[in-house]
């Protein structure tokens, strides 16, 4: 089995509980509140700043021009679609690029966000791609999914958000990950810390969830 295969059956029943969240069911039936969507937004967008520094962090410690290309590919389609969505939407709630500016971190997307951001400083390439991988490769099955089940939401921005998610630029950026994965020589070391990464990444995507649908906040 290839090791992309292997890191996925490693994360158990937890892949199931991300793709098939109540938040993502509700999105494709289109009854998901739109509180809702909008908090776990809000938080995407923060989470965003640390996705670019993960993408920049990565391509700095790419081996050649080719994989620095894919990267730097994607973040510029991350930076240039995704970010213009989250403008537009700001911008249609009436926020105000001040309120935009204070936006504060809940408790999950900070930690996760912290997460991301160690993997990315003081892991190796390998590392951060098999953290990539774990972000991405989920929410293209989740939007797959929904799109073979012809969900198409009246929200422009649940369909939006599912056609994002489905693109030729995720459905190639998720292939190239798994490719670069799967080649890499690994010892029996090096498999178990990316299955941890992995592991990791699913459940904090989980908790991301979770964080919008139950209206976490921070105690008192």
């Amino acid at each position: 089995m290839a090791l992309s295969d292997d890191l996925r059956a490693g994360v158990g029943p937890v892949w199931e509980r991300v793709v098939a969240h109540p938040f993502v069911i509700e999105l494709g039936d289109n009854t998901l509140p739109q509180e809702t969507f909008d908090r776990y937004f809000d938080q995407d967008y923060l989470f965003l700043r640390d996705w670019a520094i993960m993408l920049s962090l990565a391509t700095a410690k790419a081996p050649d021009f080719d994989a620095a290309r894919q990267l730097v590919g994607f973040l510029h389609l991350g930076l240039g679609g995704e970010e213009g969505l989250f403008q537009q939407a700001f911008r249609e709630r009436g926020l105000s690029r001040e309120d935009v500016a204070n936006l504060e971190y809940r408790p999950t997307t900070f930690h996760y966000s912290g997460y991301i951001r160690k993997i990315a400083y003081e892991g190796s390439f390998l590392d951060v791609i098999a953290l990539l991988l774990a972000v991405e490769w989920p929410y293209m099955d989740w939007a797959q999914r929904l799109d073979a089940a012809d969900k198409r939401p009246a929200n422009h921005y649940y369909q939006t958000w599912i056609d994002v998610h489905t693109g030729q630029g995720m459905t190639d950026f998720v292939g190239w990950l798994r490719g670069t994965v799967d080649a890499a020589p690994v010892s029996e070391p090096d498999r178990a810390r990316l299955q941890g990464i992995f592991k990791d990444v699913l459940r904090y995507e989980y908790m991301f969830w979770e964080m919008a649908y139950r209206a976490e906040e921070w105690p008192e």
